[in-house]
């Protein structure tokens, strides 16, 4: 009965997701044409700090006695939200990119997680490194306000007057959105791990694929949204953002909270997050992730998973 209950919880959890995702582009579209910010920008802003809410309210959870499951669902995420959601993405339309997310933002990407395996040389990510993870937050932060205000200030087209009724409509959908991407996540994420436990899954496996998979569920739903919708760039700002987020705001906070202890076959999994970084600065050189590459990164992800359930 248990599992069936949670069974049951897990779909109702996944609609959940499915509404708030598509509710968080819309709102998140609107909100980038009042202010007159590139749709890139609000993909790794606002729509990445509402996909990545059930990373971090997984970690809050798991804080402390359960660091695994954290450790594992930062990994585990970053690369599902590569091979997973750009995979799929890509497959269903090619994706195109500017310039600056080669220069800046996939290198930033590349940076904080190079910085988490730095981190994690002395076997563990302390309380401080937690700090120092959330300071990080913190400059990042600054930067992506600064250059949303540099693209407001190049930006020749007017503002839309007397639409306020408009724009308070969607910063709704936004809250609604995340409230759901948050509310959803958490029935998904519990009722998987009470499935997955009932298969005899470990609590590292379980963080790498059930919890990673379920978290990055927001991603590939608003992502496909986004890509529905016409903005590929919302999609692709989203799963940058997102995987930045992961590491300085979810691994930062549950550190801060309880410290995470990390164990010496983790670099492996350290190796393969920053291989789908790297595979996807690679694509992105020609300005474009097309299709085959789309199955490339989807392929490479589903193999990743199978050799973690059978090794």
């Amino acid at each position: 009965m248990e599992i069936a209950i949670s069974a049951v919880l897990t779909v109702v959890g996944l609609a959940m997701l499915c509404f708030g995702g598509n509710w968080l582009v819309s709102g998140g579209v609107n909100i980038a044409k009042k202010f007159r910010i590139s749709n890139l920008v609000i993909g790794m802003t606002i729509v990445a700090y509402g996909t990545s809410t059930p990373e971090l309210a997984a970690s809050i959870a798991a804080a402390g006695e359960h660091g695994a499951i954290i450790l594992g669902n930062i990994i585990g995420s970053n690369i599902a939200n590569v091979g997973m959601v750009i995979g799929i993405s890509a497959i269903l339309v090619p994706l195109a990119v500017s310039k600056s997310v080669l220069r800046k933002e996939i290198p930033i990407m590349l940076g904080v997680s190079l910085l988490l395996v730095l981190l994690s040389l002395d076997g563990e990510i302390s309380y401080h490194d937690g700090i120092f993870l959330l300071i990080g937050l913190g400059i990042f932060g600054i930067y992506t306000f600064k250059d949303a205000m540099k693209q407001r200030s190049e930006s020749k087209e007017p503002t839309e007057p007397g639409k306020n009724n408009v724009y308070l409509k969607s910063a709704g959908l936004i809250v609604l959105g995340i409230a759901l991407l948050y509310i959803g996540a958490i029935l998904t994420v519990d009722n998987a791990v009470v499935l997955a436990t009932e298969f005899g899954l470990s609590e590292k496996i379980i963080g790498l694929t059930v919890v990673a998979i379920v978290t990055s569920l927001p991603e590939l739903i608003t992502s496909i949204a986004a890509i529905r919708k016409g903005h590929t760039d919302i999609g692709l700002g989203n799963i940058i953002g997102s995987n930045i987020y992961n590491i300085l705001m979810i691994m930062g906070v549950g550190a801060a909270l309880g410290g995470v202890m990390i164990g010496v076959d983790v670099y492996v999994d350290y190796a393969i997050m920053i291989a789908f970084s790297l595979a996807l600065l690679v694509a992105l050189k020609t300005k474009l992730v097309g299709r085959t590459m789309g199955v490339c990164l989807a392929v490479g992800y589903a193999a990743y998973l199978t050799i973690i359930f059978f090794k």
